[in-house]
């Protein structure tokens, strides 16, 4: 049983244990804090969002769903989006009796009826994935989820054992997809070596130069460019993104200059050094 961290405590003990982190704005005040309160917590619980360009979803939520619906999405180039802080709906109800075990830290036992309400008690990060058995897990993604996980724990004196997955939470859930035995043994080794605030931090792609964006050209970094804006909220695609430049490409990009601030002829949809640099977009699609 603990307080949650404040969010400045939350970043540092992130940063620490070599988290790549990427805040939104706004992050430290979203949360769903007046459907009730949050915590005392007791646990991380990690999930797969079964989708992609999740971040904007993530950060929004759904008609049927408000937003935020977890504290931070885990990419598959190891960064961390903050997208919200405190109570978040990830978790929903889940077994008494898997809440107790998590509690003394103790073998889980399979979950039962739905009786208590997840989001006051745990932690909730969301990993980029289809869940689907083919979507692989980069290296990078899985040892960024366990880092994520070291540095809660590390920062309340938790073990591994708090640390569960959302189907290990419900029966009404099969996330995560792969095995949380694993899991559970990376953070144990995190937990027990000094944490390493060195870790690798992603590589992005440099800019290609503005003479490259014309419509018709092909290339696996349109697509990557234009999963970037959707994760951003600033697609404007009825289909795709896909790997030709196209005007919904440009037009997307556009949203994303006026998100930054530009205006005008500034914000014609064209990239230019300052607004890729401050996207973000990863080395491959």
């Amino acid at each position: 049983m603990a307080v949650p961290l404040s969010p400045d405590t939350f970043l540092h003990a992130l940063r620490a244990e070599g988290v790549h982190v990427e805040p939104h704005a706004g992050w430290r005040t979203r949360n769903r804090n007046a459907a009730g309160p949050w915590g005392p917590v007791h646990g991380v619980m990690l999930h797969h969002t079964a989708g992609r360009d999740s971040v904007a979803l993530c950060r929004d939520g759904r008609p049927d769903l408000p937003g935020p619906l977890c504290i931070g999405v885990i990419a598959k180039d190891a960064t961390v989006h903050l997208v919200g802080y405190g109570r978040t709906n990830h978790a929903g109800a889940g077994a008494a009796g898997v809440l107790n075990a998590v509690r003394v830290e103790a073998p889980l036992p399979a979950p039962g009826a739905d009786a208590v309400d997840g989001n006051a008690r745990f932690y909730g990060f969301e990993i980029e994935n289809l869940g689907d058995g083919h979507d692989p897990y980069p290296e990078v993604q899985l040892a960024a989820a366990a880092r994520v996980s070291a540095a809660v724990c590390r920062a309340h004196g938790w073990s591994a054992a708090s640390v569960i997955a959302h189907k290990e939470w419900t029966r009404r859930k099969i996330d995560l997809s792969f095995p949380m035995a694993s899991m559970r043994t990376r953070i144990g080794r995190l937990l027990g070596a000094k944490p390493q605030p060195s870790a690798a931090t992603p590589s992005y792609a440099p800019f290609p130069g503005a003479a490259f964006f014309t419509i018709g050209r092909r290339s696996a970094l349109i697509t990557a460019l234009g999963r970037r804006l959707v994760a951003e909220g600033c697609g404007r695609y009825a289909v795709g993104p896909g790997p030709v430049w196209s005007d919904a490409d440009r037009a997307s990009y556009a949203a994303w200059q006026r998100r930054l601030g530009y205006t005008g002829a500034d914000a014609d949809g064209i990239p230019g050094a300052r607004s890729w640099a401050a996207l973000r977009v990863p080395k491959e699609g």
